[in-house]
């Protein structure tokens, strides 16, 4: 048990009544390396919008309407070359809530729900801790549900208002107007704010530059117009946000941030990560009294109207924003500040990922320097036009399928639909803006190639990169058995009692990085569901009348059971049990299973599909091994070159313990023309435990073609039954095999 003197001493004589929030919480204690809370802070301001690239005026396209971001950017500083580490919302937004890929704390596949290891938090605690009011407005999708402690305001109404007088704010506005949805969208209320458009303001479908992987078509020219509309309105709203801080005379005080959350809502971008997927606007407004503080070593460089060619990533933006709010950057963020007090050298690289998008299953790396961009196509046997329900809705979507079926389409965008990437991919972004000329297989590259082939490697080593796990074996490590985890009770850390006025009590939990949310309420406020949490920092005083309600919760755990205390009350006032927090009950976390060693293994098996046919027995003795994802990567490399040689011991693997490795084995031989047995083991895994298991054994079936027609039943059953990702997968296969979709 804690040493009760040390718990007061730090209780009472640190004050427990300094709070962030209605004088109730204590802040934990600050270091000598961090500035005081009482030296001035900029209160930050970070305005996104959805589906964006830098389609903007300032960036220099002629076809934009932006006059209030072209205004913004000639305040402040355009950054040139920031990219998203995913072509898609969220795991892009993992990353910017953790300062972490979402590669290596397991959130990279989209709509999936990850538990990051325990160090991980929404690193608006960290600025709550130093005083700051943070409220977002209201998207999270974080790959995670958001503790409570994240935020003192999520919602629709969220706005820096809801601060105390003097305190400083972080708020976050997601504008959803430029979103994918909206280019095909037909709603009366969008029509009429898109019809109120001045005759400068609409864009003319003929005007548009479209580039070179669309077919040239009125549909195509008519989406890229909607989404220049589209970038229009959202300019109007980013000129009435501004207009109103400027009214409440925060200008001044405030470092604006604006940027969109991944490139534009268009096929070949969104999902993607060639440029068009992952490269982002971002201006930030920095007022003169703050530039010091934001570059000490070059204020002038955030002057009004400055450019920065300087590479930044996603996970750069939470360090950065710690680093202007005068927080600690905590040492397991992956990211680098790029301004404030802990800004660090410039990056050489920026890297993206791609994983499982919606319903298709894929796995490409991505790294950039400021010239070249080298992808790695980790399944190049499989075809960039996969089908995605939520993507052919687009009408640009819907013709290039239609050219693509009538075999009219041709040039790059018929590269779309190739049945195999290619292994490798580079090019010169600079004479290549939209990335067509694969420059890889040619001899004066070749430097440039293993240059960024190494780097990409290396990063991969380096954080650890779980992607390379297949989604079923994965899920398994990070619940098994499909079971969620709990975060632990609170229990008294220590307590005293004030005479006559209430106690003071000090909280935990036993879970590893766990967090505690607390509210003080009374009789009549108890029953106020708008009312906000405040973070756990340290002791809290409850008088008599109040009531603290408290909770520990943890990304990825459900949050525990409240605990309710009411001191002198009949029913509220029994004591959590008292003890230190110290607990041996929990496993290691499920990332612990996976090295950099490990990583290694895996990024060995797959490096011999940039080797020549000597490789192919290392493919084949990868079969064999004891680690489950090198057998899974075995079977796809032999899936791809189609080595009858593997057939005995693909057959051996049809009831290995991991499913999609049993799946990949059984979809290598039918690829072999081996079907007996084969095709029984994918319509058995449609009814996997797993939802991910399913997809599996559902896109395996996809890849077959005529093959999956004894499975067409199964197929209908899951289009119609299932939920989610699975019966959006079956749906296209049961058409194409003339099945039945219609509600039995």
């Amino acid at each position: 048990m804690i040493d009760r003197r040390e718990f007061l001493k730090a209780g009472l004589a640190g004050g427990v009544a300094a709070s962030l929030r209605g004088g109730l919480f204590a802040r934990a204690d600050e270091s000598d390396d961090l500035p005081p809370l009482d030296q001035p802070r900029p209160n930050i301001l970070w305005i996104t919008a959805e589906d964006i690239s830098p389609d903007l005026g300032c960036y220099g396209d002629h076809y934009a309407v932006t006059p209030n971001l072209d205004r913004l950017a000639a305040q402040g500083t355009r950054f040139d070359r920031a990219f998203a580490p995913a072509g898609v919302c969220a795991p892009a937004r993992s990353a910017l809530i953790t300062g972490m890929y979402p590669t290596s704390i397991g959130t990279h596949n989209m709509r999936c729900k990850g538990v990051p290891p325990p160090a991980v938090q929404c690193f608006t605690e960290t600025l709550r801790d130093r005083g700051y009011y943070c409220s977002n407005r209201s998207k999270t999708d974080y790959q995670f549900n958001p503790p409570l402690t994240a935020w003192d305001d999520c919602s629709r109404r969220a706005h820096w208002s809801g601060r105390a007088e003097g305190q400083p704010f972080f708020s976050v506005i997601n504008i959803t107007t430029t979103h994918e949805s909206q280019i095909r969208s037909s709603a009366r209320k969008l029509l009429d704010r898109l019809g109120a458009f001045g005759k400068k303001e609409t864009h003319d479908p003929d005007g548009a530059v479209i580039p070179p992987y669309y077919p040239d078509t009125k549909e195509v020219r008519a989406d890229w117009a909607r989404y220049s509309d589209l970038i229009t309105l959202m300019d109007r709203e980013v000129g009435a946000i501004l207009k109103e801080l400027e009214s409440d005379g925060l200008a001044e005080e405030t470092i604006v941030w604006f940027f969109g959350d991944h490139g534009r809502g268009l096929p070949r971008a969104k999902r993607w990560i060639y440029d068009s997927g992952i490269h982002v606007p971002l201006i930030v407004r920095v007022p003169e009294k703050f530039r010091r503080l934001a570059c000490a070593d070059d204020a002038a460089a955030l002057g009004a109207g400055t450019v920065c060619g300087d590479l930044v990533s996603f996970v750069d933006f939470a360090p950065t924003t710690l680093s202007l709010a005068g927080g600690r950057v905590p040492g397991h963020m992956q990211g680098k500040a790029f301004l404030g007090g802990q800004k660090t050298a410039p990056r050489q690289y920026v890297f993206a990922a791609r994983d499982r998008m919606d319903e298709a299953y894929d796995l490409i790396r991505a790294v950039r320097d400021k010239r070249f961009k080298y992808i790695r196509n980790f399944m190049p046997h499989i075809t960039r036009g996969q089908d995605i329900e939520y993507m052919n809705q687009m009408p640009t979507m819907r013709t290039m399928r239609r050219l693509q079926a009538e075999g009219t389409l041709s040039g790059p965008a018929l590269d779309y639909f190739m049945l195999e990437k290619p292994v490798e991919e580079l090019y010169d972004t600079q004479a290549d803006p939209h990335e067509i000329d694969n420059l890889a297989g040619r001899d004066e590259y070749k430097e440039t190639l293993f240059r960024m082939r190494g780097a990409l490697e290396e990063w991969m080593r380096t954080i650890v990169d779980v992607g390379l796990i297949p989604e079923p074996d994965l899920d398994e490590m990070v619940r098994p058995g499909g079971v969620w985890a709990k975060t632990d009770p609170i229990h008294l850390a220590g307590f005293d009692h004030v005479p006559g006025t209430g106690m003071i009590l000090g909280l935990g939990s036993a879970t590893p990085g766990a967090s505690i949310a607390c509210r003080i309420d009374t009789k009549e406020t108890e029953a106020d569901t708008r009312r906000g949490w405040d973070l756990y920092v340290g002791p809290v005083a409850v008088k008599r009348g109040e009531i603290l309600r408290a909770r520990a919760c943890r990304p990825g755990f459900h949050d525990s059971d409240e605990y309710r205390f009411e001191p002198g009350g009949e029913s509220g006032s029994k004591l959590p049990p008292l003890r230190s927090g110290e607990t041996d009950r929990f496993e290691p976390h499920w990332k612990t299973m996976i090295s950099s060693d490990r990583v290694g293994r895996l990024l060995d098996i797959n490096s011999l599909d940039t080797q020549d046919a000597s490789a192919l027995g290392k493919i084949i003795d990868g079969l064999g091994d004891r680690d489950s994802a090198v057998r899974y990567w075995a079977a796809i490399g032999v899936d791809s070159r189609s080595i009858s040689d593997a057939k005995k011991k693909l057959a051996g693997l049809l009831d290995d313990r991991s499913p999609a490795v049993a799946v990949a084995a059984a979809e290598g031989l039918l690829a072999l023309g081996e079907e007996q047995g084969a095709l029984g083991v994918l319509i058995a895994a449609l009814d996997g435990r797993s939802d991910s298991a399913r997809l599996f054994a559902v896109a395996a079936l996809g890849r077959i073609g005529e093959k999956a027609r004894p499975a067409l039943e199964r197929l209908e059953k899951a289009a119609r039954a299932d939920k989610g990702y699975v019966a959006r997968a079956a749906k296209p296969i049961v058409r194409r095999l003339g099945g039945d979709l219609s509600d039995k």
